[in-house]
């Protein structure tokens, strides 16, 4: 397994290479209840900035640079996605799946539809900063910590300018 720097890691992600090699190249995410996973002999590779979204499946894949994969989509063994990619949540790419660069991908099996937009993909590429960040953050913050034994007032949330796409198109 290789990790590479400001890469982010959410809380029961797995990531389990126990029969191939698990490349995760710098400024990637894997957010929470995530699973990477390997098919013998066949590597799992997320390049730079890859945005693995909460609950996906990437199962011997490869992820292209500043893709974006969505929540509880699954890629399957052998998919190659090219970068700048888009990948719809819920969506299932099949073994073997191959894209250019800069493709919306959507539906089970998956489809490309058409081209990413520039808007697209500034917008993809704000939302992995704030991950990149978060990783940068966490490494001087987490701190070997005992548990409350009384109410402590909660710690104020960060607000961050970042809109859902929904609003931003």
């Amino acid at each position: 397994m290789e990790i590479g720097e400001e890469v982010y890691v959410g809380p029961n992600a797995v990531i389990r290479g126990d029969w191939g090699k698990i490349i995760i190249k710098d400024g990637a995410n894997v957010q929470e209840n995530c699973t990477l996973h390997v098919f013998p002999g066949i590597e799992t590779i997320l390049e730079e900035s890859a945005h693995i979204g909460h609950g996906a499946i990437i199962h011997s894949g490869h992820i292209g640079k500043n893709c974006l994969v969505g929540m509880n989509a699954v890629v399957m063994d052998k998919a190659v996605i090219g970068d700048e990619c888009i990948i719809g949540a819920l969506a299932f790419v099949p073994a073997n799946f191959r894209c250019d660069a800069r493709k919306l991908i959507v539906g089970s099996p998956a489809k490309i539809i058409r081209d990413v937009s520039d808007e697209m993909i500034k917008w993809k590429t704000e939302g992995t900063r704030l991950y990149q960040e978060l990783a940068r953050e966490g490494k001087d913050a987490i701190l070997p910590c005992e548990p409350f034994t009384e109410y402590v007032q909660q710690i104020p949330t960060k607000v961050v300018d970042y809109s859902i796409w929904d609003d931003v198109k």
